[in-house]
């Protein structure tokens, strides 16, 4: 993994940091979509030096080089996602939870989308909103 982000980063002429490849890493190994905040509250210990800014601006150098999905759940900042494939996402709209909705094939939709707009389609990003099963349980008890 950091062979690969290193290259990528030096390829698109990007200076490679500690701090640059721990925030690939740490986002790269969790399924939980964190927001900037969550990241560096996350590995502010280990880099005592690191900014909030530097992992906002890590953030656009990965989703530039294609490494990171940024995601707008309709929260006040942005999610992030080193799962760069077309997938939707779906949160709570209780405790805010973003989590990936895995064997969904979108593509009919799609194909409906780009043939009724005629648009030329680059991208699409899918969301749904609904209270988790952990939500639903407290909401029981």
């Amino acid at each position: 993994m950091e062979i690969c982000i290193t290259s990528l980063l030096r390829e698109k002429g990007f200076k490679v940091t500690p701090q640059r490849l721990a925030i690939y890493k740490m986002l790269a190994a969790t399924k939980s979509h964190p927001n900037a905040e969550m990241i560096f509250n996350e590995l502010q210990s280990m880099y005592p030096t690191m900014s909030l800014a530097t992992v906002y601006k890590t953030m656009e150098i990965l989703k530039e080089i294609g490494l990171v999905q940024v995601l707008n759940a309709g929260e006040d900042s942005f999610r992030y996602d080193a799962d760069t494939s077309n997938h939707p996402h779906v949160r709570c709209i209780e405790c805010g939870q973003v989590d990936d909705v895995q064997n969904i094939d979108s593509a009919a939709f799609v194909d409906q989308v780009a043939q009724g707009t005629k648009y030329h389609l680059i991208g699409q990003q899918f969301y749904f909103y609904g209270i988790c099963p952990r939500c639903q349980t407290k909401e029981l008890n």
